[in-house]
This record gives C-alpha cells, structure tokens and sequence, in this order.
C-alpha cells in the first residue's frame, strides 16, 4: 500500500490528491470528520493510466471594456468591497430603515447598510445563513416566511426587500415555477408590502421569472399588477452586476416599485461602470492563505478531478480527448445542438471575468475551477467574485453549506449600487434636466447621468 503524504491524515481527501489541496487544510469536510476516498496510489495511477497531457494555456486578451491603466485604477482604489471597509460595518442609527425578506446571508443588507440603512427586520428559514448573518450584520428571525408575522413598526418603512427563491425559475435550478414548493413565496412578499406599506420596494430574481406563468397568465405581470394596485409605479430591468463593480457576469432581474402621489422622487436605475479590476485574476490570486474561509475547498470525486486535470486554462471539456471523457459525455459532444452546445468543466482564463456563482456549485457546469491551480476556487474565493469583503466570515454545518451561501447571495456590491440610487428617492432628487446642463456650462462625460428633457 503506498504511504500516505507526511502531515496529511491518512485516507482523507487532501491526501488522495495531493497536487490538488496541498497548500490547504486536510479538513475538508467542514464539520470535523474525515473524509474517506481513494488513497494516492488509486488517483495517481488511474490518472497515470489515461496519459494526462493538458493543452496549453490559452491566451486570453483583456478587453477594452477592461483595459485601464494601472495608475488610474490604483487611484480610484474601487476594488469591489472595498465600501464595506475592512472591519466589520457599523449601522447608521439613524438610517433610512429597512425591512428584509429571504435575506440568506445578507448580502443587499450588507449592500444597503453601506449606503447609509439601517435593518430594523430582517427574515430567512435557512439556519446556516442564519448563523452567517448574525455574525456579520446581527439579528435575524429564523423561521419559515408562511409562519410568522410581519414586525410592526413606530413609523413609515422606507424600504422593503425580497429575494423570494431563484431555483423554482432559474436555468441552474429546477425551473418548475409555481409548481416548486417554493414557487409561491412570492405571495408573502406582496403580502409584506401590504402589511407595512414601505415608501419603495426592491424584489430581485433570476431572467427565468419573465416565462414564469400562474393560471395561464405570465407571473411577472400579476407581481406588477398587485404592487400597482397597492400605489406602486413600478419599473424592471435586467442587470448585469459585472456593470456595476462585480468581479461577475451575472444576469439578474431587478423590480423596483416606488409609491406615487408622494414627495417621492423618480427611481433611476444605476448607471454602469467601468470593468477595471474586476478580472479573476485581480479579484482572487492575491488573497493571503490565512484569511478566513480561505483554506476551506468542496470535495470532488475522482472521475471529476481527472477530468479537470485535462482542461488548460481558459478552456474547457472541449479540450478533453473524446476518447478520455466519459459515456455520458461522449453522446451529449456527438448531439450538441440538441444539448444547446453546453460548455462543461469551463476554466475561466485569470483575464476573464468570472461566470456566475451558483448555489449548486457543480464542477462539471458552473465554471468553478481555479485558472491556474489545479482545484476549484475556496470558500474565500467565491466570496471575494461576489464581492464580499474579506472581513465577512461563513459559517454553517459544512463547507457545501457555505457554497450555496455565498451562490444564494446578492452581490452586496450589486445592491450598494442599488441602494444609492433609492436614497436619492427618498430624499426627493429630481432628475437632470437638459436646462440644468446648459447652465452648468461644461463638457458631458460618459460618467454622467442621463439628462431628461422637460418642455
């Protein structure tokens, strides 16, 4: 029997791929235990036997939407989290105040706090993103949202948030809709905002709830129609939070209502920023090994390990020899456009942008895998792509927990961008007009907001 590698528990997973995790804990399993797999030999050898022989890195040029120079960006110091300081974010007393549902970890809370709110409530049912969201924000009631009652309060609510459940309408979830256990929950976040009657209503969700249909009828349009009844004017755009300083390309669906016949002013959606910075490389290869949730990696199987042996960087299971991939694999590259050209085992190159982090965390589909090591990205890692500051530790059960924390979350990069843009609802801002432009007499920067014309 071969030996184990020294300083390493004998059947653990760090040891049954050394090349993989040999600069990160033995204790993989998140919760204390070892985690039996095969021993080196059985890895190594099996590898050995399929003559693993990686293709070459690929190039991959930065684009211009990217290209800055390092001075100017060095003099913005705009890195994603860097608003959320580096200790942990005190909240404002006397902040606009808001209320949060399906909160998770609290990422737009995080977010919301740093443009100036304060979270007088806040609701999740998951006990692990509970425990996340205690330790960095403070309370939160846990508990199913069909079960418990809505917090009443002294005064008007300024803001009320929710992130119902993405999977029942998501292409990475079950995409069931109103049929997924889940799929309902949008009902109590209307019924939220009947309840307390907030001045704006932030929801958030993936694409997929635009093909959601209920009783024949598109679901969005029965959202929009119950929070226009209310006293809402409510506007939709999808957002791509890589536009708005997050190290991500990631699609998500944005609704925001804001109550008519009031001293209100018009909701803009942020206006898009540069890219700087944001590649996997500037966001990730730096990370000190000490930080928290950095030594912490999901476990995968051999078969998985193997194939990602094989995947040079920037490329994928495209990049594996047919006759190495296994059966399953084998007949979806002989019917690609029937499997809509899918792109497994994908190793973003470090000048990319990552892809979008999902709960499921799956290394065959979600883009997950370390551009220059051989290994997926850490607990850390995920976080810092979705912009997370490092100060912001994960807790839970387990490592996968911590996965579909971080996959579940709104960047709260994402959600400061947001938030900024309501404070200047609440206190009333009107939008630039083109008079006000002729008056200011100087140049128009792409950096701007939009100008509005009024007769």
């Amino acid at each position: 029997m071969t030996q184990p590698f020294q300083g390493v528990q004998e059947g653990s997973m760090a040891q049954s791929f050394k090349p993989f995790y040999a600069n990160f804990s033995p204790q993989l399993g998140g919760d204390g235990k070892e985690i039996k797999c095969y021993y080196v030999s059985t890895v190594v050898n099996a590898v050995s036997d399929i003559d693993v022989q990686p293709k070459r890195a690929r190039k991959a040029p930065v684009s211009s939407s990217i290209k800055k120079s390092s001075e100017e960006f060095k003099s913005n110091k705009d890195r994603p989290w860097d608003v959320f300081g580096d200790k942990r974010l005190k909240e404002k007393k006397n902040g606009y105040t808001h209320v949060s549902l399906f909160s998770g970890v609290g990422g737009l809370d995080l977010g919301f706090r740093a443009a100036g709110f304060r979270t007088v409530w806040a609701n999740d049912i998951d006990p692990d993103a509970c425990e996340t969201f205690r330790e960095n924000l403070g309370e939160i009631e846990e508990g199913d949202i069909r079960n418990i009652k809505f917090p009443k309060l002294d005064q008007q609510l300024d803001v009320l948030s929710a992130g119902f459940p993405c999977q029942p309408f998501s292409n990475a979830g079950s995409r069931r809709g109103v049929d997924d256990s889940r799929g309902d929950l949008f009902n109590y976040a209307l019924d939220a905002v009947k309840a307390l009657k907030p001045k704006v209503v932030l929801f958030e969700n993936v694409r997929g709830l635009l093909s959601a249909k209920i009783a024949k009828k598109f679901l969005i349009e029965e959202i929009l129609r119950q929070l226009h009844n209310e006293g809402y004017d409510c506007q939709l755009k999808l957002v791509d939070a890589s536009n708005h300083r997050v190290a991500q390309r990631r699609l998500r669906l944005l609704i925001v209502g804001v109550q008519r016949d009031s001293d209100l002013g018009p909701f803009r959606y942020p206006q898009e920023k540069h890219k700087a910075g944001l590649t996997i490389g500037e966001t990730i290869l730096n990370i000190p090994v000490d930080l928290p949730n950095q030594n912490e990696l999901m476990q995968l199987n051999p078969q998985a390990i193997m194939l990602g042996l094989m995947v040079p960087e920037g490329g994928s299971w495209k990049d594996i020899p047919y006759d190495k991939l296994p059966e399953r694999l084998k007949y979806i590259s002989r019917n690609m456009e029937k499997y809509r050209w899918p792109k497994f085992y994908a190793r973003f190159h470090r000048n990319d942008i990552a892809g979008t982090v999902t709960a499921a965390f799956k290394p065959e589909n979600a883009g997950v895998w370390h551009p220059i090591e051989s290994r997926v990205f850490s607990v850390r890692e995920i976080a810092r792509i979705q912009s997370f500051p490092d100060w912001f530790v994960f807790g839970g059960r387990n490592i996968k927990s911590k996965y579909q924390q971080i996959g579940n979350a709104v960047p709260p990069r994402l959600a400061y961008e947001v938030a900024l843009e309501i404070v200047n609802v609440l206190e009333g801002h009107k939008p630039r007009t083109l008079s006000d432009f002729l008056k200011e007499k100087r140049p128009l920067r792409p950096s701007d907001k939009a100008i509005h014309y009024e007769p």
